[in-house]
Parts: structure tokens; C-alpha cells; sequence
């Protein structure tokens, strides 16, 4: 396709997986029964995302207990009163806080990505967590014989691994989830905890050399679980500078749900390097209406007035389920969506001849 396009992650998982994670947690089933669970879900996930057409396609993160948390599935050093997140609409999500280092990864992406790799026929992205989401972890009060500068310095080295095994593995590129930088101005409305999230990410982007970096992308919104958003209300124009100062070749960016697309379009116009391309959403994840081929087509020609062709991609503006439990959108909506961005975006290349 003339215009890229890509999904960014989950999608709901079905009513049987979802039914096998609660026996699982609740003791009535063993581990090797969730995992039979588990694989059933991924290959008629990937089975149906193929069948949409996309170019590029994903696991749906049907094994992730959330986009976030996967890598401390696990872990012993973790409490339970870690960072609270609320939503819009009222419900919160809360981190869990570390107890003890070192801090170490107990699940790394690349581990969903084989698995992935072993039904797939179309090249498959795989989505991380940011460095600067599980910084998070580290808890107000210095832990005893375990600095936060010590537990940035194993971060940093996990979240390197991360990438690195995941490009090393074949993956088509490489997605970093970082919803919370929005969320970080309504943290901090003083930019100082976004800056330091991105100095940050760019401590683990800069032990990669360029040519890898074209293939790391990251991806932003202002969060989206159950139909509710925890940042939606912070001006887009204070988080893209920002933003565009990552050191990726690749950038994701909520936009379908944006009431003001074409302001927010300038912007990225305007800080788009010469080696960067941008998938701009032109499906809204939390919203119930299925767009058509024909809206989106007329999102990417209104995008393409601002962005170069070359730089111009699409996507959706998060992902459709990016907690486990996440049962706000049905799978058949999820992937109605994602069929009818991938013919609008072959309509919309179509109509700009490229």
C-alpha cells in the first residue's frame, strides 16, 4: 500500500480466554489449560487480522495482562501501593511500586513476538513499554541499598534488551507505548516530568544506532480503557514538542478523536524531521461507531494537506484493549474498524495518486 498503515497493539481478547484468565486467577484451572487458552485466542487473532488486509499486523497483545505491566509478571519485589491513575469517567488503574532491587524484567516482548511469529504470514510490529512508564515503579522514599539512580541504570538496560531483542527477532519495527507523556503535563503542568520522561527514553534510543532507530517508533494518547481517557484534556500543543525531541524515525499519534485535527496537524507539520514518518489515527478505539472507508479516506486527504506523503502513515489512535479485562469494545467492532481504515487508506492513496 502507497500509504503505510498499521495497527498499534491489543485488541479484545474472546469471551474464552477472558473466561480462562479469571479460573486461572481464581485457582480453578492450571496453567496449562489458560496457556491452551491463550493460543487458541492468538491464532484466530492473528487469523482475522489478516483477513482485514493490513500490511503489517499484530499479536493483539493477547497475552499481556496489560500493555504496561507485562514485564513484572512475576516479580517478587513488587507492592501493591504503587502510582494511581485516574480515568475520566471515574474508574482508576494503579501501578504496582517496587520493594526491593534489583530491578529486572521477568518478561521480555520478544517472548510474544515468537509466539506470534509461529502463525503469522504478514510482517508483525511488536509494541514495549516505555522506559519512562516503569520509572514509575520506584517509590518516593529511597530504598534501602537501592538508589533510583541505581534502578534507572538496570531500567535503562532492560529496556534496551527489550528493543533490541525484538529487532533482533525480525520484527517489522518496533512500538513504544508512551501514553503517559500527556499524562505527565497534568502531572506536572510544568513540563519538567515530561521533559525528564523523554531525556529518559532517549538514555535508552541513543545506545541504538540510526539506521535501527528508523525502525522504533512511539506511540501517544491520552490513554484509553473502558471507554474513558485519564488526559484527553491536555492541550496537544504542549506534549508535541516535546515529543518530537524522541529519537525515533517513527511516530503514532491520537488524532481521530482530536476536536481540533487540523490545529494539531499544523503543529506536527511543523516538527517533523526530514527522516521521521507519522501514522496519524484515524480510528477511535473508545468510541462505539464503526467509521467507513469514505471518513476515513477524508482524514488522511485533510492529514496530507499538512504532511509530506512520504512522512504520511495511519493508524489507529490506541489500542483497543490495553488492559486484559478491557471488555468496553467487541472484538468484531475492533476489527470492523481496523478493516475499514485499511480500505480507506488504499482510497485515500488512490485519490492522491500514490
Amino acid at each position: 500500500m502507497p500509504i503505510p498503515t498499521e495497527p498499534i497493539g491489543s485488541v479484545p481478547r474472546p469471551a474464552d480466554l477472558q473466561a480462562a484468565m479469571s479460573a486461572r486467577a481464581a485457582g480453578q484451572i492450571s496453567e496449562a489449560q489458560l496457556h491452551l487458552a491463550e493460543e487458541a485466542a492468538l491464532r484466530d487473532t492473528i487469523a482475522r487480522f489478516e483477513e482485514t488486509g493490513s500490511p503489517i499486523i499484530s499479536d493483539g497483545e493477547q497475552t499481556k495482562p496489560s500493555f504496561a505491566t507485562y514485564p513484572l509478571a512475576g516479580l517478587a519485589n513488587l507492592a501493591p501501593n504503587g502510582v494511581v491513575i485516574p480515568f475520566a469517567d471515574g474508574h482508576t488503574r494503579q501501578l504496582p511500586c517496587l520493594s526491593a532491587g534489583p530491578f529486572r524484567y521477568a518478561v521480555h516482548a520478544v517472548s510474544f513476538l515468537k509466539a506470534a511469529q509461529r502463525y503469522a504470514h504478514r510482517p508483525l510490529k511488536q509494541a514495549v513499554i516505555s522506559a519512562s512508564a516503569l520509572s514509575l515503579l520506584y517509590p518516593q522514599q529511597s530504598l534501602s541499598g537501592y538508589s533510583r539512580d541505581a534502578f534507572l541504570a538496570d531500567l535503562i538496560n532492560e529496556a534496551e534488551c527489550d528493543l533490541r531483542q525484538c529487532l533482533e527477532a525480525g520484527a517489522a519495527n518496533v512500538q513504544i507505548d508512551f501514553t503517559e507523556g500527556r499524562l505527565a503535563l497534568k502531572l506536572d503542568p510544568s513540563g519538567r516530568l515530561l521533559n525528564s520522561f523523554v531525556d529518559l527514553n532517549n538514555r535508552v534510543l541513543e545506545r541504538f544506532h540510526k539506521h535501527d532507530r528508523r525502525k522504533i517508533g512511539v506511540h501517544t494518547c491520552p490513554g484509553g480503557d473502558r471507554d474513558s481517557t485519564h488526559s484527553a484534556d491536555v492541550d496537544y500543543a504542549r506534549l508535541l514538542p516535546a515529543l518530537f525531541g524522541l529519537k525515533v524515525g517513527r511516530f503514532y499519534i491520537q488524532l481521530a478523536s482530536e476536536p481540533d485535527r487540523r490545529r494539531v496537524l499544523q503543529a506536527i507539520g511543523g516538527l517533523l524531521g526530514s527522516d521521521q514518518i507519522v501514522f496519524v489515527g484515524v480510528t477511535d478505539p473508545i468510541s462505539s461507531k464503526i467509521e467507513t472507508p469514505a471518513e476515513v479516506r477524508d482524514r488522511v486527504l485533510e492529514a496530507a494537506e499538512f504532511i509530506p506523503l512520504a512522512a504520511l502513515g495511519t493508524t489507529d489512535d490506541c489500542g483497543f484493549s490495553p488492559f486484559a479485562d478491557d471488555t468496553s469494545t467487541s472484538r468484531d467492532t475492533a476489527f470492523s474498524k481496523i478493516r475499514n481504515r485499511v480500505e480507506g487508506t488504499r482510497l485515500a492513496a488512490e485519490q492522491l495518486a500514490v
